[in-house]
């Protein structure tokens, strides 16, 4: 059983919790949840109506291309953090929320701006969009480790096409994003620059870079029509990096993100700067535990259980 606030020297301890974004999957995920609690049983059955097809059944025996198609990666991820913050009961109590990319909708399940089905509904919504918008240029990603961002974001204007700063991960560690071609030249000018690696990723698309904008209108459109709550705690959003807490704002900066880069490294820093000392990863896998001791090593992280 995890006790989540505490005083330390009469100081309270202020726990951020973060939820991770698409590349967590693993086959069998949420299987323990689903067999251990009857809240996320239920919900799990919710879902298989909600999106049309039994996602379970690949979620907890399916391949791993099977989980690698779009249309069920987000949701699954998505459904494993939400399911597992719902099952944790009272144990579950942020201070403060982030999600990175797709983790974000995790986040505003979590701290009450979006309810269940329409959090579910607007994952599987931008999953499509942005499988439609990778099937309409030939795009990709690649990591770039051992350089500073500054070096990063000047190289990649130096290139001749589309390809910009997607996900700032974490100090010397920055995604690109963008064509094929402007990428593979991109890599080799960052070696050149003295990048310890470039390495083209196994993505379908160039999330995060303007490549993205008809999925990012798609999405638009849907989120203006769902209801957007007041959070019981703020948000620190890939788009802003700040604290947010007024819906409407929510809003625009979740319609920004699409396109926009995934400012980690940022949102983290502002977070330790409001409080943070305690960070708990809710869903599969612990990549962004790991980004947030290379922002922070005096930083503490947990995985939640139930």
């Amino acid at each position: 059983m995890l006790t989540f606030v505490y005083k330390l020297n009469n100081h309270r301890i202020m726990n951020a919790y973060i939820f991770p974004g698409q590349g967590a999957q693993f086959s069998g995920m949420g299987l323990d949840l689903y067999e251990n609690s009857a809240i996320a049983k239920e919900l799990f059955h919710k879902a298989n109506d909600i999106l049309g097809f039994e996602i379970t059944k690949i979620m907890f025996e399916g391949t791993a291309d099977e989980l690698k198609q779009t249309k069920v990666t987000q949701p699954a991820i998505f459904l494993h953090s939400v399911i597992l913050s719902k099952a944790m009961g009272d144990q579950f109590a942020p201070d403060m929320v982030a999600g990175h990319s797709l983790g974000e909708l995790s986040a505003l399940v979590a701290n009450g701006v979006l309810n269940f089905e329409d959090g579910l509904r607007l994952v599987a919504k931008r999953a499509i969009a942005m499988q439609k918008a990778c099937e309409l240029q030939p795009s990709t990603m690649a990591a770039v480790l051992g350089l500073e961002d500054e070096v990063v974001e000047k190289a990649c204007e130096e290139i001749e096409g589309i390809v910009v700063a997607a996900n700032y991960n974490c100090p010397g560690q920055l995604v690109i994003s963008g064509g094929v071609e402007a990428i593979e030249k991109a890599c080799e000018l960052m070696k050149e620059k003295g990048a310890r690696r470039a390495l083209v990723l196994p993505v379908g698309g160039a999330f995060h870079s303007p490549l993205m904008e008809p999925a990012r209108e798609e999405l638009a459109a849907a989120i203006k029509a769902t209801k957007f709550n007041t959070p019981s705690c703020p948000i620190y959003q890939n788009v802003s990096t700040t604290a947010v807490t007024d819906p409407e704002e929510i809003k625009k900066n979740l319609i920004l993100q699409l396109t926009a880069p995934v400012k980690w490294t940022q949102s983290v820093k502002n977070m330790i700067a409001d409080g943070a000392t305690s960070f708990t990863e809710v869903g599969p896998g612990k990549v962004l535990s790991g980004l947030v001791k290379k922002v922070d090593r005096s930083a503490e992280t947990v995985l939640a259980s139930i």
